[in-house]
């Protein structure tokens, strides 16, 4: 280590190197953190997991027929078919699938109308199958999409997959509130034109339903008893017609409950030339009920057709009415589309409404809407995996900003110095540089994109303490050679970074080594290039950096003592 203890003597002989390492150190640490703003690093909650399944959701126009759905669906199960790592599948035609982890969140239970399908799609083995599945629905989002929305105009196909991390209702989700139904309405609509022309969002829908034209049939209670009829009679008839009905049961031994038998018209016979209603009264015109004296009543002639508005399901956060437009991030954080989508949002809104931002809140990014003209307030906020990741963000922000203040209060009380102890604080902060390019290294040899996720800041925060241990190592021993062997602050901390230079680095490769593992790991991996980026920014901050910082400290400057009792490995020194 003698090299060593010459190179590091050197550096603090002079002024020049001493500026030169630190400049390099700070240009080191701001070009780390522009990896965010350049996209060369990118933040997200968690990173894609590879699962053995994924999940189609069809939604065809409102008021569309079973058929159309079915038409749509089988397209899609057409191309599934052809994927060598897919197992099997399966459609559940009107209905949503059995409930499964993304599926509790997501409404599946609350679907029972025709115009929605959902499709199981089980996969091989993720660890025998070279391409994971979040990449699968990658490949094969646009094709379906581009192929099978067109078979009925206004279709709208999702693939959902297991969530990494907390079950969210989508990646990107913005609750839009206000009393005014209609008018919340038009701007969900805009928010998600918005959103599918901004790069990295995928599946948008918007969660409303439409709101369109239908005709209830409303027995007239005087015209059926003046004809001899019954209101059963005409009820029976028209579900019969239109809906079908059970009209018996049959028993099984096999069966432990009894088995309906359903009685409907043909398909030929309920279905309506067009949509009209004269082709309604011309269906009604065609059915006829015998009354109490044998004569056939038309059914034309005791139902009034009326044409109304349908009843859009209405929703409720927090005693607020609103509407949710959700959206799929395509291997992208969540954050810049977000921040693109959000800055059109604020020019397009800004000519029919005044535009108030919430400020650095925990709904920093919700925007208040009130239109211009008539007064009214709405809200666009926003949620789904983007705000958990910001808030976990927050979180872990928060408890790394407590780890440096409870350090710092610690040595303080352990040296009585401010600059020393915001020397070691200084250099463990600085491992940060380690972490991020440590991220931008591992995305260049990887397949998929690298984020730096929650799991990452677990590791920076770890990474705290391994720091400071390697420059208490320092400090303490260079204190120890100033009083006790009575030797000049430079040579002291040269030979005090020489002899610790050892241990610090075989507990950086032990870290390394134990960390290699995680790397790996789908969800872990963040925490292992953390750690094992960090551990060698570590490393080179303690021996270069921190001497330096140490050299320019007047608190540094320890005076002989007379008497002084130290322990080094097991040799006792008295002076």
């Amino acid at each position: 280590m003698k090299g060593l203890e010459a190179f590091i003597y050197s550096i603090l002989g002079d002024k020049k190197k001493k500026s030169l390492v630190i400049i390099l150190t700070a240009v080191a640490f701001f070009a780390s953190l522009m990896m965010f703003p350049t996209k060369m690093v990118l933040a997200k909650m968690l990173p894609g997991k590879s699962d053995n399944t994924f999940s189609v959701y069809v939604d065809t126009p409102t008021g569309s027929s079973i058929e159309q759905t079915k038409e749509v669906s089988e397209c899609v199960l057409d191309i599934l078919k052809n994927e060598k790592e897919v197992m099997n599948l399966e459609l559940f035609l009107g209905q949503g699938i059995p409930l499964d982890y993304a599926g509790l969140v997501k409404g599946a239970a609350m679907k029972q109308t025709e115009n929605v399908a959902e499709i199981a799609v089980n996969l091989t083995d993720k660890h025998t199958r070279k391409e994971p599945s979040f990449l699968m629905v990658q490949r094969l989002r646009p094709i379906v999409k581009q192929k099978c929305e067109k078979v009925v105009k206004g279709s709208n196909i999702k693939f959902i997959e297991q969530p990494a991390g907390p079950p969210t209702l989508a990646s990107v989700v913005l609750e839009v509130h206000g009393d005014d139904l209609t008018k919340a309405r038009e701007i969900a609509v805009q928010v998600a034109d918005i959103f599918n022309h901004t790069e990295g969002l995928v599946d948008v829908d918007v969660m409303a339903d439409d709101i369109f034209d239908k005709y209830e049939l409303i027995p007239d209670t005087e015209k059926i008893a003046r004809s001899g009829l019954s209101v059963e009679q005409v009820n029976n008839i028209l579900y019969l017609a239109f809906e079908g009905m059970a009209v018996a049961h049959k028993n099984s031994k096999n069966m432990p409950d009894q088995i309906p038998i359903f009685l409907v018209l043909s398909d030929k016979s309920k279905r309506l030339e067009n949509q009209s209603e004269t082709a309604l009264k011309s269906k009604l015109s065609s059915l006829n009920l015998m009354n109490m004296k044998g004569m056939m009543v038309p059914l034309i002639e005791v139902v009034n057709v009326k044409k109304v508005k349908s009843n859009p399901m209405i929703m409720h956060k927090d005693l607020s009415r609103m509407i949710n437009v959700i959206a799929e991030t395509d291997m992208v954080s969540q954050v810049y589309p977000l921040l693109a989508a959000r800055d059109v949002m604020i020019e397009k809104f800004s000519k029919d409404y005044e535009i108030q931002k919430a400020g650095f809140t925990t709904y920093m990014f919700d925007l208040y809407l009130t239109d211009k003209k008539t007064g009214k307030k709405f809200l666009l906020r926003w949620d789904g995996e983007m705000k958990v990741t910001l808030d976990t963000f927050r979180d872990l922000g928060g408890a790394f900003i407590a780890a440096l203040v409870l350090i710092f209060l610690l040595l303080v009380v352990y040296y009585k110095s401010f600059s020393i102890s915001g020397i070691i604080l200084l250099g463990s902060f600085l491992s940060l540089i380690g972490v991020i390019v440590g991220h931008w290294v591992a995305n260049l040899f990887t397949s998929e994109t690298f984020f730096l996720t929650a799991t990452s800041l677990i590791g920076f925060i770890a990474l705290m303490g391994i720091s400071s241990r390697n420059s208490l190592l320092l400090i303490d021993f260079t204190k120890s050679l100033m009083e006790c062997h009575g030797m000049d602050k430079r040579r002291a901390i040269a030979v005090a970074t020489a002899t610790r230079a050892k241990p610090i680095a075989l507990t950086a490769v032990a870290i390394i080594l134990g960390s290699a593992l995680l790397a790996s790991d789908p969800i872990f991996g963040g925490l292992g290039v953390a750690l094992i980026s960090g551990t060698v920014a570590a490393v080179f901050v303690s021996l270069i950096f921190v001497p330096v910082l140490m050299h320019n400290a007047k608190a540094m400057d320890f005076k002989p003592l007379d008497k002084c009792d130290v322990k080094e490995g097991s040799i006792s020194i008295t002076k």
